[in-house]
């Protein structure tokens, strides 16, 4: 089957037997008044690749596959990543369709009919040298989730490898069960953490309320922790060496100073918290948070969090690093996105098989 290749690397199909065929063997193309048919870019490089579709110019007889992707190239810019994701997907057996911006395809579900079926993905093309831009990401979740697709994004590597992943908006919720302390505990803050020595405080901030690590006979919490538990009241503070009152003023100013993202983090814990959940550092795990739906004692932690300024772009590799950690180890990786005048945004990230 002919077809005539045009300038910006799409093509066209006359005679109407043809674009029937073509049309009804994985819904290539828009059929046109009159029988015809229109072939965009990716369709074009793909069904001449596979050998299922010939195209030409007004003058050659044929053309060759590889002019026909350099002409598409040529046409648009980015066209060799969005590509291959393209034809990956194609080869996996769904039904791609272009999109216009700001995502690459829309994809049926496998057994999907073109324009009965509702389209089950967004998906855009990415390559790994692109900025992973996080309030870009947050606003195409938010429209994909709002017209029930799921958001996929292909990212493509130097190798020309691909890895899905897989977005979609959390509110990550936890079932702990304690009552907040009947009487003010006081805590020593020594350096980078806080020391609680009273035993009544430590069994209950420890064991009930799984704050801290017991140490010996002492509780020993982490800045963020003694923020939280000052601020809601159940905290004094005092300096260990001078056994002065910290007001919180202060102690924020040195909190901040040993850690640059503190503000951040402890926007993030005090939502998580107040999620019911159980938050504990992820150091372990290169994330700043692990979450717990309950007391650590009793189940795994559920999330791996990580606290980032609402317009954060970071490598795509830092990201893959992190997912790949967190599905390791059977958690759900979440950005937190912290806006100063919001409660957090949590972004889910999930490495998936599509």
């Amino acid at each position: 089957m002919t077809g005539r290749l045009r300038s910006d690397g799409t093509a066209e199909w006359s005679d109407p037997a043809e674009a029937s065929t073509l049309y009804a063997r994985g819904y290539f193309g828009t059929l046109q008044p009159g029988g015809g048919l229109r072939l965009d870019r990716y369709e074009t490089a793909y069904l001449t690749e596979m050998g299922r579709a010939e195209v030409q110019g007004p003058r050659a007889p044929a053309t060759p596959w590889p002019e026909v992707f350099r002409r598409a190239a040529r046409a648009e810019p980015g066209f060799g990543v969005r590509y291959l994701v393209y034809r990956d997907l194609r080869q996996r057996g769904y039904v791609v369709r272009s999109s216009p911006p700001p995502i690459a395809f829309a994809v049926l579900p496998r057994g999907g009919t073109l324009h009965k079926t509702p389209a089950r993905y967004w998906v855009d093309a990415l390559s790994e040298r692109s900025p992973f831009d996080l309030g870009h990401l947050l606003g195409l979740t938010d429209r994909a989730q709002a017209t029930k697709k799921s958001l996929l994004l292909g990212v493509v590597d130097e190798e020309s490898d691909l890895t899905y992943y897989r977005l979609k908006l959390s509110q990550p919720t936890g079932a702990l069960t304690a009552a907040p302390l009947d009487t003010v505990a006081t805590g020593w803050l020594s350096e980078d953490r806080v020391l609680l020595f009273d035993p009544g405080p430590v069994a209950s901030l420890g064991r009930n309320l799984a704050y801290g690590s017991q140490v010996g006979a002492r509780l020993e919490l982490s800045l963020l922790e003694a923020a939280y538990l000052q601020e809601t009241g159940q905290l004094v503070l005092r300096d260990a060496r001078s056994g002065r009152a910290i007001p919180r003023a202060q102690f924020d100013r040195r909190a901040a100073r040993l850690d640059r993202r503190f503000n951040e983090r402890l926007a993030t814990y005090r939502h998580l918290r107040g999620r019911r959940l159980v938050v504990k550092t992820g150091f372990k795990y290169g994330a700043h948070f692990r979450a717990y739906p309950r007391n650590p004692e009793q189940v795994h932690a559920r999330y791996l969090v990580q606290a980032v300024p609402m317009h954060h772009v970071a490598a795509w590799s830092e990201i893959a690093g992190a997912v790949r950690v967190a599905q390791g180890v059977r958690k759900e990786f979440l950005l937190a996105a912290v806006d100063s005048n919001a409660p957090p945004r949590f972004l889910a990230i999930e490495r998936i098989r599509p």
